[in-house]
């Protein structure tokens, strides 16, 4: 999976959508869970939320990565929704379509863009014509004179000025899109010296990575049952219950290994030492793994 641009204070736009565009906010309750989620996984994480908008089938978040746990923060939202929705439907599987998307955006104007973008959300949906009625984006909770116990509201009051300005400015971006450039790191909203600096930044960390991975002494791997946890997580259940026989069960045995051995290092021996990949041959081991890895380079072109 491609990186994320980030750093250390760096705004994003972020993003998720249910597995095959399913409807995985299903009622008032399970809105209202995801954002006590966020509320609490952002001030765990110290991630700054500036504004969100929850709809039927996927999310939006204009957040700040204060601590640099910005990966680590959408692991625990996703990971933890994604068991309450299971528990709800009693199914299986992954709920969320992805990790998450992410834009890397600029200050000042750009910022306010993708701030507009997402609480126009609503209304590019067609569910009302007045943004402000729609009760699921934080729209309604800036220059209320109260502080709010999600948003970061008096930063974007203060980059907004005033409600008349705020009001002006989504008036002027109603049903506009916001100028996304795509680089080879990710999507970036930003004038042309941010996109370089941005895209010159994490080419130096990860070609510091790099060079520091040569060193086999300094090579790290998450320990497989981090992994495994972590994938249970997301995936809402045990890898116990992944059912082998069906295309889904396949699928997420193929990308379990996948991980498996990209991320803990494990060889397809050790691999076969999981009740899952116990049955499969060496031969098959390597033709899984090959299939995904050569459909993610799709993916990525």
């Amino acid at each position: 999976m491609r990186a994320k641009v980030t750093f250390p204070g760096a705004y994003h736009h972020v993003m998720n959508r249910g597995v095959m565009g399913e409807n995985i906010f299903i009622d008032n309750k399970a809105k209202d869970y995801f954002l006590n989620i966020i509320r609490a996984k952002s001030q765990l994480q110290r991630i700054k939320i500036l504004a969100y908008c929850i709809m039927d089938n996927h999310y939006h978040l204009i957040l700040e990565d204060t601590s640099s746990r910005l990966s680590e923060f959408m692991r625990h939202v996703n990971g933890q929704y994604g068991i309450y929705y299971r528990k709800r439907v009693s199914g299986k599987g992954y709920v969320f379509q992805d990790r998450y998307k992410s834009i890397l955006i600029q200050g000042d104007v750009y910022l306010k863009m993708a701030i507009a973008y997402v609480l126009l959300n609503p209304l590019r949906g067609r569910i009302t014509e007045n943004p402000c009625e729609y009760r699921w984006t934080s729209i309604m909770e800036y220059f209320t004179g109260k502080s709010s116990n999600l948003v970061d509201n008096t930063f974007v009051e203060a980059l907004f000025k005033n409600k008349e300005r705020m009001d002006e400015f989504l008036e002027d971006w109603a049903g506009k899109d916001i100028p996304v450039k795509r680089t080879r790191f990710g999507d970036i909203l930003g004038n042309k010296k941010f996109i370089e600096e941005a895209v010159e930044k994490f080419d130096r960390r990860k070609s510091k990575g790099k060079s520091t991975r040569k060193r086999l002494n300094d090579y790290i791997f998450e320990h497989p049952e981090e992994v495994i946890n972590r994938f249970e997580e997301e995936m809402g259940s045990s890898i116990d219950e992944i059912k082998v026989e069906t295309r889904e069960g396949k699928r997420l045995r193929s990308e379990l290994l996948v991980l498996l051995k990209d991320r803990s290092g494990l060889k397809y021996g050790e691999i076969k030492k999981y009740k899952l990949f116990s049955s499969l041959k060496y031969s098959s081991l390597g033709q899984i793994y090959k299939r995904v890895k050569d459909n993610m380079e799709k993916e990525k072109s």
